[in-house]
């Protein structure tokens, strides 16, 4: 058997099984994709205040600044579906207990980066400083545990997975009703 065929086997019986979609979850309707970009505008801001520190550029500094301000934004919107797909998780589940902890380190990255961005903004200038910087770095960690906890809820717990996906299913927006894997 070649090998292309034996991965085609694995791929095929890997991801058409329905043994990882519970009937017992709850159907959790908030977009996933949406709760990345506040993360990705974060790393962004760090990257860009890392350049600003490294080559004193105006123009990056006020990329980073903004960057955070849209990262703030966009976290806040999603704690509020977060928060409504915690509320509809069972009491007593592990995932109730690590959506806790993926909402705890979510917050305190967007208290940090909060707090960087008003000192910069009540500063009167948006260019960062090294100390702001680490802080900076350390509410991304945070971001990125709470990233991580994310995505053990969705890819592990399968929490905001609906019931009928596999990888024929239909279009969300098409009205059509999946069909079991």
């Amino acid at each position: 058997m070649p090998a292309g065929d034996s991965v085609t086997m694995w791929c095929s019986s890997r991801f058409t099984q329905p043994r990882f979609f519970s009937t017992r979850r709850p159907r959790v309707r908030s977009s996933f994709k949406t709760r990345l970009l506040p993360l990705g505008l974060f790393i962004g801001a760090v990257v860009f205040d890392a350049i600003y520190l490294w080559r004193g550029s105006s123009t990056i500094a006020t990329v980073g600044y903004w960057n955070i301000a849209g990262g703030i934004v966009g976290g806040l919107l999603a704690a509020l579906f977060g928060l409504i797909d915690w509320l509809a998780i069972p009491a007593g589940t592990r995932a109730k207990a690590i959506g806790l902890w993926h909402a705890g380190s979510n917050v305190l990255a967007i208290l940090g980066f909060a707090f960087v961005w008003w000192t910069r903004y009540s500063g009167g200038h948006l260019a960062t400083t090294s100390g702001l910087f680490t802080i900076e770095v350390v509410a991304l960690l945070f971001g990125a545990v709470g990233g991580w906890l994310g995505g053990e809820l969705v890819d592990r717990l399968g929490v905001g997975v609906d019931s009928g996906a596999n990888l024929d299913a239909p279009n969300s927006m098409s009205g059509k009703r999946p069909r079991a894997a």
